[in-house]
């Protein structure tokens, strides 16, 4: 029996390992009071062949996002299914979920739409969470397609809700990525959902999608109940439209009365750095007078406002894969009325970057953050994800400090995970060390499956006690 489950730890220690994460090796300085450290990083730069192997390192898993402790990354087109005998497969869209704590996968969510497989182009490239708890998915929508549907996803079972069908209102132009503010139910607050037009090439469009429900109400069109405007102002100047893969992200409002009203959204494209818009498509604020080390690279699109300690921040994608850059995020302090010219350098995250590999020119960055209570005081959760290249997650705060200690499966305290901590675990399992029965790691009398998984755990340094 020994040699079974010995057998069964080998295997199992094994099969984790190729999922093991790393940190980013980086130290990062206080600033302004404020420590921030990388909790855990899968990534291209930092943990090589164990990303490039898994299924989220393709150009079709696009998005990704947190919810209540765990990492959704949405893949489309992933996992061949056959929908009856005289059918050929097709490609199901598939959700990837990480825990937020230390990057542990969960079971896969595959995605269903009435019972079916949900499959299709870029059947979920857009991924999100409304804020109050709903995970939603979107496809791509080429202009052809009249409507954006948006699903709602069961986040135990993978299956869908179609939310809403959005009208583009006789003006139908190709939408990737979307951004929602409120409740997707309707139930609890009003809701707002925005995208924007995308080209392959430069011009571009200058349409930009909004749909609106209020708290109770139904589905009308965001722009005075049109669903659509046309932007004419543009920065720089000398533009005319947003070029692929264009980001919309709305900006939360300071009172109760408004705050998921999304009165003002950034547009972030892959020729221009973030402009803020008002709901009547006048440009509010531009990086125009930003320090020029701030300004970020061409080509990368994606941002995020968060306030922490009183203070508000911007993180917004800094650098891609292009003219040398390894997908980073620039996380900047702004003054109390969020003016873009008042920006201040804070961190750039990963200092020595997620990766370097062209993903094909979906521009795309996710930069999601969560504020909570972690022992009385604000910390902040950033999740960085660059398609095609990793992920990471950081922790910010005044007592943020990087774990101790610091090396998964160390378990003679030497700072390496070596030959040593291997040997300390089979003698554990063959009884050697001084458990009884042997191998009975949790001392509960009996040695079965919880005693795998408590070692599973110290090995992936999740239970070094």
């Amino acid at each position: 029996m020994k040699r079974n489950i010995l057998a069964m730890f080998l295997v199992a220690s094994c099969s984790m390992a190729a999922l093991a994460w790393d940190t980013d090796g980086q130290t990062y300085e206080t600033v302004s009071g404020l420590n921030i450290v990388n909790v855990w990083t899968f990534d291209r730069m930092h943990t090589g062949k164990a990303y490039t192997d898994h299924a989220i390192c393709n150009t079709k898993a696009r998005t990704a996002t947190m919810l209540d402790g765990v990492i959704y990354v949405s893949r489309s087109e992933e996992k061949a299914v056959t929908l009856d005998e005289d059918s050929d497969p097709v490609l199901q869209a598939v959700i990837h979920r990480f825990t937020v704590e230390d990057g542990t996968p969960l079971p896969d969510l595959d995605l269903t739409l009435d019972g079916a497989p949900l499959y299709g182009l870029l059947a979920a490239a857009s991924i999100g969470r409304d804020d109050f708890g709903h995970l939603w998915v979107a496809p791509t929508t080429s202009d052809a397609k009249e409507t954006v549907p948006v699903y709602m996803v069961d986040t135990a079972t993978g299956a869908l809700t179609l939310v809403t069908e959005m009208s583009k209102g006789g003006y139908p132009q190709r939408t990737d990525y979307l951004d929602v503010m409120g409740d997707l139910t309707l139930e609890q607050a009003e809701c707002n959902i925005m995208t924007i037009s995308g080209s392959n090439a430069l011009p571009g469009f200058n349409a930009v999608y909004r749909w609106h429900g209020d708290q109770g109400g139904t589905w009308e069109g965001g722009f005075d109940d049109d669903p659509y405007i046309y932007i004419l102002d543009f920065f720089p100047a000398d533009k005319t439209g947003f070029a692929l893969a264009p980001v919309v992200k709305m900006t939360y409002g300071l009172g109760d009365d408004d705050r998921y009203s999304g009165d003002l959204f950034y547009i972030d494209c892959n020729d221009a750095s973030p402009v803020l818009y008002d709901v009547n498509g006048q440009i509010v604020d531009t990086f125009e007078e930003v320090d020029s080390t701030l300004v970020p690279a061409p080509r990368c699109n994606g941002l995020a406002e968060f306030k922490l300690d009183g203070r508000n921040f911007l993180a917004y994608a800094f650098t891609d894969m292009n003219d040398g850059g390894t997908c980073q995020a620039q996380i900047c302090a702004l003054d109390e009325n969020q003016t873009l010219a008042s920006m201040t350098p804070c961190w750039t995250l990963p200092a020595n970057g997620l990766g370097d590999i062209n993903d094909g020119g979906l521009r795309v960055h996710c930069l999601v953050v969560d504020v909570n209570i972690e022992n009385g005081e604000e910390v902040a959760t950033l999740l960085t994800f660059k398609s095609y290249n990793g992920m990471a997650v950081y922790k910010i705060g005044k007592n943020v400090k990087p774990a101790q200690p610091g090396v998964k499966g160390d378990l003679d305290g030497n700072s390496v995970v070596d030959v040593d901590d291997l040997n300390a675990i089979i003698n554990m399992m063959l009884g050697k060390a001084e458990k009884t029965p042997a191998a009975d790691i949790n001392d509960d009398g009996n040695v079965d499956v919880d005693d795998m998984n408590q070692i599973i755990n110290i090995m992936l340094g999740k239970n070094n006690d």
